[in-house]
């Protein structure tokens, strides 16, 4: 067994992905098949499913990429137009209270003056810039292949389902007893939970924030609202995005705005961190919040990103395990 998990320990993390994502979406799957008419052609169903949760994950970013790629030349652009003409200080700078005077002078000497501009542009180390885009790339190659690796565990989680569940229920049951059954649904149903909890609320305050943002007239709007969600499924991480958000809007649009979002964003955050997700969390697990918060926060500490989902399944066995312990201590 230890060999086998030091062979495949490169793939890990992918096959646990996997199988939080077979997990989280095994209830949909299991009604659609149910009403699923080619039972002759088992392969197609499993399919159907995985190419969509791919697409869930990457028309997201796809877009995040696009609008990147865009400023990226405008970007490019806008440098080569300063290292030509200059910079002239913008209005915005004088609304920064003390050190405004300062700012405006080393702006002045450093970007208004053509040649001073290109001076600036040139001492940039952009051989440093070119290192940081191809390990960007080798990154992005890289996370790519885990990604088809865990859609791939995941057509064949769905395609033999069934025996995989039954296979896990007699393992849960040698490995911990009559209560092993029990402790496996409880770690699942806790997968359930963070997934409604973190993926879906986030998701939900992202939609909602990132309206507001079109509406109050924001600077790419969606890709902000996007970025919103993806903060929003992280605890404690939401207020950082909308201060962000925020501070784009003081310099931008108008400082009225930006204390809307704030507010609007603040009381948005409240209540699904306060009313919404210990509701759907810990209803799941039957479990109290702040264990269900601990190990969210201690699995993304030890683990990454997989410790938001592994964390409170791990502490819903661990508290199962320990009022069943309890439980038959009393009896004596």
């Amino acid at each position: 067994m230890l060999f086998g998990l030091y062979t495949i320990k490169a793939f890990l993390f992918s096959l646990i992905w996997g199988i939080i994502f077979a997990i989280a979406c095994w209830p949909f799957y299991k009604t659609v098949k149910q009403k699923w008419p080619y039972e002759r052609f088992n392969f197609i169903l499993p399919f159907i499913f995985s190419c969509f949760i791919t697409l869930v994950f990457l028309l997201p970013l796809g877009f995040i990429a696009l609008e990147a790629t865009k400023d990226l030349q405008t970007g490019i652009s806008w440098v080569i137009k300063i290292s030509r003409e200059g910079l002239p200080p913008p209005e915005w700078l004088n609304k920064i209270p003390v050190i405004n005077n300062n700012i405006i002078h080393w702006w002045k000497e450093n970007l208004e003056d053509p040649s001073s501009a290109s001076t600036l542009i040139s001492n940039l180390h952009l051989s440093h810039g070119v290192y940081v885009t191809q390990k960007i790339g080798s990154q992005i190659l890289h996370r790519g292949l885990l990604f088809f690796f865990s859609i791939l565990t995941l057509f064949f989680i769905f395609k033999d389902g069934e025996s995989i569940i039954h296979q896990c229920k007699s393992g849960s049951r040698r490995l911990f007893g009559k209560q092993g059954e029990t402790i496996a649904q409880q770690m699942i149903s806790s997968v359930h939970g963070t997934v409604s909890g973190l993926v879906l609320v986030g998701l939900g305050q992202g939609i909602i924030l990132g309206t507001l943002y079109y509406f109050l007239h924001i600077p790419h709007a969606a890709l902000l609202g996007i970025l919103t969600a993806l903060a929003a499924m992280i605890p404690f991480c939401p207020l950082i995005a909308i201060g962000i958000v925020a501070f784009i809007a003081f310099f931008q649009v108008s400082y009225l705005i930006a204390l809307t979002i704030l507010i609007v964003g603040c009381i948005i955050i409240f209540i699904a961190d306060h009313f919404i997700r210990p509701a759907l969390i810990g209803g799941s697990t039957k479990l109290p919040f702040i264990w269900v918060l601990i190990g969210i926060l201690g699995g993304l500490e030890s683990w990454g990103m997989i410790g938001l989902f592994i964390g409170p399944a791990i502490m819903a066995a661990i508290i199962m395990l320990w009022n069943n312990w309890t439980a038959e201590k009393r009896k004596y």
